[in-house]
Formats: C-alpha cells, sequence, structure tokens
C-alpha cells in the first residue's frame, strides 16, 4: 500500500507541474490580441493561469485589467490606443506573441499568474509596452516626460513582484526598473526598450505571482504612468519536493521489480 501511494504521489506531483524539467511560458500556442471580451476571467498557459476582468460598457467602451496576450507590433504610435504593443513590436527570441500585463490602480486589480502545483518561478522576461514607453519619453497629460525638461528630475518606474503562498502571505519580492532616470549623470537614464531577463529564484516556494508599480511621477488619483509592462518566457521548475517524490516513486518501483 505504502509503495502504491509513493508511486501515485510522484505521479500527480509531476504531471501537476508538467514536467521533471523546466518548462518555459511563452504564449507561442495563442494568436491575435486577447484582452478578456469573452469574460472568462483569465487563460491558461503550460499550466500557469493568467487573471483577467472585462467589462463591456456598450457603445464600443470597455475595460479590462489583469492579463492579456498579444501580437501586436506597433512601436510607434502613442497613447492609449496602442495598449497591446510590446515596445520591441515583438515577443522575446522574436517570437510573434507575448503577454501584456495591466494593474487597474483604483481598483487594486493587480495581475496574478498562478503556478502550476509543485512548480517555482525560476526567470521572466520583461520589457516596456509602447504605450508606458513613450508615456515616460515624451509625457502625455496627466503623466509627465521622465527627466524633465532639463534631462534631471530623478524619475523611476518600478515593477514589483511579490510571491505568495498558499495562504496569500508574501513568502518574498523582486524589484526591477523599466525605467530609472535618478542617476547623477544624465546619460546613464534609461527606459527599457529589449527584453530583459529577471531571477525569480528569491520567490521559490511562491504559488502565486502577484504584479504591481511603484513611480515617481503620481497624481491626486495615483501613479500616472501608465501601469502595464510585457511578459514572456517565464521558465517554470519542478520544486525539490515534486523531484523527491518522483525519485521516491522510481526507488519504489525499481524494488517492487
Amino acid at each position: 500500500m505504502k509503495r502504491s501511494f509513493v508511486i501515485v504521489a510522484g505521479l500527480v506531483a509531476v504531471l501537476a507541474c508538467g514536467s521533471v524539467y523546466a518548462d518555459t511560458v511563452n504564449f507561442d500556442e495563442f494568436n491575435g490580441v486577447y484582452y478578456g471580451a469573452d469574460g472568462a476571467g483569465g487563460f491558461s498557459s503550460h499550466g500557469a493561469q493568467f487573471n483577467n476582468t472585462y467589462t463591456d460598457y456598450g457603445s464600443g467602451m470597455y475595460s479590462w485589467a489583469g492579463w492579456a496576450y498579444s501580437n501586436a507590433t506597433d512601436t510607434t504610435t502613442p497613447g492609449y490606443e496602442n495598449q497591446y504593443s510590446a515596445v520591441t513590436g515583438k515577443g522575446a527570441n522574436n517570437s510573434a506573441s507575448y503577454g501584456v500585463a495591466y494593474f487597474m490602480e483604483y481598483t487594486n486589480y493587480r495581475p496574478v499568474i498562478e503556478l502550476p502545483a509543485g512548480c517555482s518561478a525560476e526567470s521572466m522576461m520583461v520589457t516596456n509596452t509602447t504605450y508606458a514607453a513613450l508615456t515616460m519619453l515624451n509625457g502625455s497629460y496627466p503623466a509627465t516626460k521622465f527627466g524633465g525638461d532639463d534631462g534631471n528630475d530623478e524619475d523611476y518606474f518600478k515593477l514589483i513582484i511579490t510571491g505568495l503562498d498558499d495562504g496569500g502571505s508574501a513568502v518574498g519580492t523582486q524589484s526591477f526598473y523599466l525605467a530609472d532616470y535618478r542617476f547623477a549623470d544624465n546619460s546613464l537614464d534609461y527606459i527599457v526598450d529589449e527584453w530583459t531577463t529577471i531571477d525569480l529564484t528569491s520567490l521559490a516556494g511562491a504559488r502565486k505571482l502577484e504584479f504591481s508599480f511603484e513611480s515617481s511621477d503620481v497624481g491626486n488619483y495615483g501613479i500616472n504612468t501608465p501601469t502595464y509592462f510585457a511578459m514572456d518566457n517565464l521558465v517554470i521548475t519542478p520544486e525539490p519536493t515534486t523531484l523527491i517524490l518522483l525519485l521516491g516513486a522510481s526507488l519504489v518501483a525499481l524494488r517492487k521489480r
């Protein structure tokens, strides 16, 4: 009985995570732009769940928050109408599709990724959206131009990734600056415009990844900078306990033979 239990437990853990090897959520199975208009409340990829909320106000007016996926390529058009384009015009490694996250601050609806059971996040690649990047570069009321007219304003736009356990408690945070103008030498100021890898191993044990922002540009209603980012190539790996269960199952099976 014990042998059967160990074998089943090991197999369940591995199947939940998808593989005993690292897996990459890259959105390559998707085409077009999806922002939740079907009311499904989200979508899944490689066992990871991406949240979404969508409201249809009629007459072509709608709002959404959480996660979308996209293959939009517009790197030059400013403004909200171009909210689904990565500033790179493509996914990581020249792929067509990628994820787009939007944090609706006034309702506190945050983008969340629920990881497959038995898996931890190892890394992910991020970049700015065209909408956010051009707003920071040029300004668009009420958002201001980063650096100001003389380039000396110490502006920044920071992505905050919080790892949450099964009970919703934080296991850790990881920050990444999508733009940083705080350098004494203005030539070092930057707005991220390429896919960049973030190490997430400090969030081992997290069941969910929750995303929020900080910005130097804040008004009466919160952050003025468009609270978007693009994501691709989320690498997920089996947790050590999953591998131990599989090893135990394998040894018991061999012993039984």
